[in-house]
């Protein structure tokens, strides 16, 4: 099955739909449902009572207040694009998340109610009295012309002031003879699991409305990129509410609607928004540069995995593990190596991956940070000098050969030329190839043609090395070592438990 995690309106024919990891299908999947049988929760005595008048605890008699407070400062947007694009859109692979994009799903027969004659529609809202309109950068992405259509249905042409992919925000302005009704960002950090939220948006370009629910999850990872963090809620969310607002109680905006999971496309009480706390950071970098600027490190990082911090000798699985240190970047120049865990940032515990992440993005450039790293069982203070973030490029090592040898199942081989020519290696690679593996543990973690470059934070050149290391570890009670492999050019750290075959 073909699930879809779809922005309500894409470039192509303002849909774009995209199957969800299957680490999240698998949870939002596995719900069991006792067929024809319907579960009415019957609410105790006292909440009843209450009930009947309206007024259970934290649920208002309406939103209708809420809704004529808020809905004048809620648009519609239009982006005329070349129909042309649609194919060039496809090549593309397009995504409300720039980084990290989510296959297409490539419907054609659905139709698309949100794209007229080569219009796409969505939602924005207004910010300021001066005519500044937030939306979703996927609603503008590609347009040549963009129009924004107040609540009294005046249509005013936009221009782009700025925007952000990897967020997927937009900053659009428009010019009024009078200040124009405008709403504020919330705090999200203060929104609980639980809390009533109100979306209003143009789904399927109907126009302004309005549906309700409550914050279902906070920091949800779509599996699109390092900045994921979504609000989950079940308030309904169709293609065209993306850029919409979602409300708190008190009418000030908490999230940007951007994504929902579908498996038709339609709402299924599963959408996503963008959390103000991260919108208004982004939104007000965007009206002062016209871009986003993010601090940037150097380094590349994997999970440290229960296997990982055991080998490392970790009370639990905590911080990041470096993989990779870009040459010239502002970790190499501090001392970052290879091996290192990062346990803090600025003195803020590094819980996971994308803690780090933004932590690193939020730090303006050409500032200092200072990290807490862990290395070779000891920890060590060092700063950084962070510099802006930029494409990052790849590293390279030194290499030499040597016999094969076998052990645990696993069949290690030396780096010849041959074996460069056969796996497509250039000179700069070295380490030791797997050359087999027989065994069940080994099979897990290895594949034929891994380059194993280090052994926790010693670099092997030869299957003697490699295997010596791993002997002499398990000889000193070790549990487990950490290997650093090379797969097809990507470099991550595994830990071969020892004591088994």
């Amino acid at each position: 099955m073909n699930t879809a995690l779809s922005p309500e309106h894409g470039p192509e024919h303002g849909v774009a739909k995209r199957r969800v990891s299957n680490t999240v299908a698998a949870v939002l999947l596995g719900t069991t449902v006792l067929a024809g049988t319907v579960m009415v929760a019957v609410p105790p005595p006292a909440l009843a009572a209450t009930a009947a008048t309206g007024e259970m605890r934290g649920l208002p008699d309406s939103f209708a207040p809420l809704v004529e407070r808020v809905s004048p400062a809620v648009v519609t947007i239009s982006s005329a694009f070349d129909p042309a694009r649609k194919e060039h859109a496809r090549s593309r692979t397009p995504s409300p998340r720039r980084f990290g994009a989510l296959p297409d799903d490539d419907d054609d027969d659905q139709p698309e109610s949100g794209a007229r004659n080569g219009v796409s529609l969505g939602s924005g809202f207004i910010i300021d009295a001066s005519g500044f309109v937030v939306t979703n950068n996927h609603v503008i992405d590609g347009g040549k012309e963009i129009t924004v259509t107040l609540s009294d249905g005046a249509r005013l042409p936009a221009s782009v002031v700025g925007r952000d992919d990897k967020t997927d925000l937009a900053l659009l302005k428009v010019q009024s003879d009078k200040p124009m009704p405008h709403l504020e960002f919330g705090d999200s950090d203060k929104a609980r699991v639980g809390d009533w939220v109100v979306a209003v948006g143009n789904p399927f370009g109907l126009g302004g409305t309005v549906t309700s629910g409550v914050v279902s999850a906070r920091g949800r990872s779509l599996g699109a990129g390092p900045y994921d963090d979504f609000i989950q809620t079940d308030a309904p969310i169709n293609r065209g509410n993306s850029g919409g607002p979602m409300f708190d109680l008190a009418g000030a905006v908490i999230g940007i609607n951007t994504a929902i999971y579908s498996p038709n496309g339609g709402s299924v009480g599963i959408g996503f928004a963008i959390p103000a706390a991260i919108a208004k950071r982004v939104v007000a970098e965007l009206k002062e540069h016209g871009h986003v600027e993010r601090g940037w490190l150097g380094v590349r990082i994997q999970a440290v995995s229960p296997d990982i911090a055991e080998g490392l000798g970790l009370d639990k699985p905590r911080g990041a593990l470096v993989s990779e240190v870009t040459k010239g970047s502002p970790a190499a120049k501090a001392g970052l190596r290879q091996g290192d865990v990062i346990l803090s940032y600025d003195g803020k515990a590094v819980g996971d991956l994308r803690t780090l992440t933004r932590a690193v993005a939020d730090t303006p450039a050409e500032s200092d940070a200072t990290l807490e790293v862990l290395r070779q069982g000891k920890n060590t203070t060092i700063t950084a000098h962070i510099e802006r973030q930029k494409d990052e490029p790849q590293v390279a090592s030194v290499e030499e050969e040597s016999e094969n040898l076998s052990l645990k199942g696993i069949t290690f081989a030396s780096l010849n030329a041959e074996r460069r020519e056969q796996l497509g290696l250039d000179d700069e690679v070295t380490g030791v190839v797997v050359a087999g593996v027989s065994s069940k543990a080994g099979a897990i973690l290895l594949q034929p043609g891994d380059i194993i470059e280090k052994i926790d934070d010693l670099a092997v050149t030869s299957p003697a090395e490699l295997v010596r290391g791993i002997t002499e570890a398990e000889k000193s009670g070790r549990k487990a070592v950490l290997l650093l492999i090379n797969r097809q050019g990507d470099e991550n750290f595994v830990a071969l438990k020892l004591g088994q075959a």
